[in-house]
């Protein structure tokens, strides 16, 4: 009874529960759970050797309380440890076999791209177009499931600390100029407004060009998918800033709840805004966006409100900090 008490009054707590039931651990094996009911014995232990001592002057029963009290919390430590190896066995194992999935399918994926571009190409003669129009699906399809395997391989990296990065003295004004210029049919499509504000005297950061400019498209790519197609103004600003590079991206979208605002960095998390909009992701980009800032000695963050938009920053030490 008392044990049905406990699990209850505690499920109505976060103790890391979550986690612990998509591991198929029970309340008794969850780690978070645990600490707590060692406070409590350590709590109880302590009143009830001081009550003990105060009314009997037996040293035998003082070596004996202590003893039982050392070995409930060897006990509850041991679970803790145990409840921690399931978890962390069971994230590697989930790794693995996300790494694994992800090079398996992407071989096939890259031979049905490029067996498609063939078809589109004028090497075996020409398509009419109906069947032109299902070759462009095809491609487009393929490409999607191509980034979602590249993003599902960053994942695995990011989680095995095995993440690269090419570091090299770049200067973000000619990336974000780049960037801009590939997204601005789309934010065109979108009826979108996309503009930038680069400070000429930006200075140069340390970084992987690759990896950055991966993040600056993110940044636009939301920003525009989640921007209003009536009035709708995407601004990109990039400037130097307090010994960094501070770089921006401002919508006036849908912007974040602040319910929703503390996991907008987890992975696979999709805001509410994805449902209005019917937008198309995975909810990695950020997750992925953020490793690469921070493995870059840089910080990641954002400001937002609901109904009135967001903007989202990064911010790299400048070459020579």
């Amino acid at each position: 009874m008392l044990r049905e008490i406990l699990e209850n009054f505690f499920r109505k707590i976060d103790f890391g529960f979550e986690e612990c039931k998509e591991n198929n651990l029970s309340v008794w094996q969850c780690p978070g759970f645990l600490f707590v009911v060692m406070g409590f014995i350590n709590i109880s232990s302590m009143i009830g050797i001081y009550v003990v001592v105060s009314k009997y002057d037996s040293p035998e029963l003082i070596v004996m309380s202590v003893s039982v009290v050392s070995l409930l919390i060897f006990i509850v430590g041991s679970s803790i440890i145990k409840g921690v190896e399931q978890i962390m066995m069971a994230n590697k194992i989930k790794s693995e076999f996300v790494s694994i999935v992800s090079h398996q399918l992407k071989a096939p994926l890259s031979g049905m791209r490029w067996a498609s571009d063939i078809l589109t190409s004028d090497k075996i003669g020409e398509l009419n177009d109906k069947q032109e129009e299902y070759i462009k699906d095809i491609q487009e399809s393929t490409s999607r499931m191509i980034r979602l395997v590249n993003d599902l391989l960053d994942v695995s990296k990011i989680e095995s600390g095995k993440m690269e990065i090419n570091f090299q003295e770049i200067n973000l004004k000619e990336i974000i100029t780049v960037a801009v210029k590939e997204l601005n049919t789309f934010a065109m499509a979108n009826n979108v407004k996309l503009t930038i504000d680069i400070d000429r005297k930006v200075s140069e950061v340390k970084t992987d060009p690759i990896r950055i400019k991966m993040v600056i498209q993110n940044f636009i790519d939301n920003a525009i998918k989640y921007t209003s197609p009536q009035k709708g103004i995407v601004k990109v600003f990039l400037e130097n800033k307090n010994g960094n590079v501070y770089c921006s991206v401002e919508d006036n979208g849908l912007g974040i709840s602040k319910t929703e605002q503390a996991r907008i960095f987890d992975k696979f998390f999709r805001g509410s805004g994805v449902a209005k909009k019917q937008t198309i992701g995975t909810g990695l980009g950020l997750y992925i966006a953020k490793s690469a800032i921070e493995s870059s000695r840089g910080q990641i963050g954002f400001k937002s409100k609901k109904g009135k938009g967001s903007t989202f920053w990064f911010t790299l030490p400048a070459s020579g900090n």
